[in-house]
């Protein structure tokens, strides 16, 4: 399909992602510092702090003098998109690895009775979350942390 300009939808989509990895290698600073900044907001996304993990992670990158915008990017891993997938994968390992026997599932009707269940779940749920969180965030943050090093580096060298 063909937008006003006569550009298709993909050539758009494609365009607009090389055009956000350009600005990304261009950040200014210390490849390790950068790198660092990205894997600890990686880390941040997969934890269970949805609406605070951009000013948790930006905080901790203050806090530990690594790059702030980096950090903010690396929480954009959890998005609309991909949150279900990343809070539902982390539940059930954390839950697996706590032992939790019955894993929380959303009642069928919602009456008060379901929503103090709820509540009366909330610990185990957040504890699951967290737990499965760290387990999928740590070598996800490694990974980031390689990965933005390296290019960043390369693009740094060539230069």
């Amino acid at each position: 399909m063909l937008d006003k300009s006569g550009i298709s939808e993909k050539k758009c989509v494609s365009v607009f992602f090389h055009n956000a990895y350009q600005r990304f290698i261009k950040i200014r600073g210390n490849p390790r510092e950068i790198a660092l900044g990205f894997a600890l907001g990686l880390f941040v996304g997969t934890s269970p702090t949805m609406g605070f993990q951009i000013v948790i992670a930006v905080f901790l990158a203050a806090v530990f003098q690594w790059n702030k915008i980096t950090a903010g990017m690396g929480v954009w891993i959890t998005n609309p998109l991909t949150a279900p997938f990343i809070y539902s994968g982390t539940y059930v390992l954390g839950g697996n690895i706590l032992g939790l026997d019955n894993q929380f599932s959303f009642p069928d009707g919602f009456t008060i009775t379901a929503l103090v269940q709820m509540i009366k779940e909330a610990p185990k749920i957040l504890s699951a979350l967290t737990v499965g969180g760290i387990i999928i965030g740590a070598p996800l943050a490694a990974a980031g942390y390689y990965i933005v090093y390296s290019l960043v580096k390369k693009y740094q060298d060539d230069l």
